[in-house]
């Protein structure tokens, strides 16, 4: 009876054995199929419309109403000014200085958040056409290559991932693209 068990046993550690080594695993660069797709090469221009559209305007706001209260509250007639004004304004000047000094900071956060808004579709796109492929050529795992320090033999899917999303793979990188 315990030959009967031991038997079952190797069988099943036998089948499962050979189903984790029948399973395929393929890696991809994220970051390198975001940067040849269309929608990407766009960003720049939607990027550089938004400064100069909507940050650019907003800094001269900002230095127009500074130049603005520091003529009221230290100009030649700011001695007609109620004290009460003029110590209000002097700490709303204290503020808009902040503002201004800091002002390459502040619009670099503001860049970054619309950046981020703007990549997000694309990220979603990709992250679907790499699921697709992944089903439909029988990919158990797909890793983001950029996240891997070593890693096993794998086939890189930035050709299949591509061809998913109609995007043509820049020459320099279809070499060491092509899966096994």
């Amino acid at each position: 009876m315990n030959k009967i068990k031991f038997f079952m046993l190797v069988a099943v550690v036998f089948i499962s054995a050979g189903s984790v080594i029948a399973q395929k695993s393929g890696y991809i660069s994220v970051d390198q199929i975001v940067s040849i797709m269309p929608e990407t090469a766009k960003l720049d221009s939607l990027l550089r419309k938004y400064q100069s559209d909507s940050l650019a305007p907003q800094f001269q706001y900002m230095v127009q109403e500074y130049n603005r209260k520091d003529s009221i509250a230290n100009g030649k007639d700011s001695a007609k000014t109620p004290l009460t004004v003029r110590t209000k304004i002097r700490e709303e000047l204290e503020q808009l200085a902040y503002q201004v000094q800091n002002w390459q900071q502040i619009s670099q956060q503001y860049l970054q958040a619309k950046q981020q808004q703007l990549l997000e579709p694309i990220y979603l796109k990709v992250d679907g056409a790499i699921k697709a492929v992944a089903k439909e050529n029988g990919y158990t795992y797909v890793f983001n290559r950029e996240a891997l320090l070593v890693m096993p033999p794998a086939d890189d899917l930035l050709s299949l991932v591509a061809k998913k999303l109609n995007v043509k793979v820049p020459p320099a990188n279809v070499a060491a693209t092509t899966p096994r």
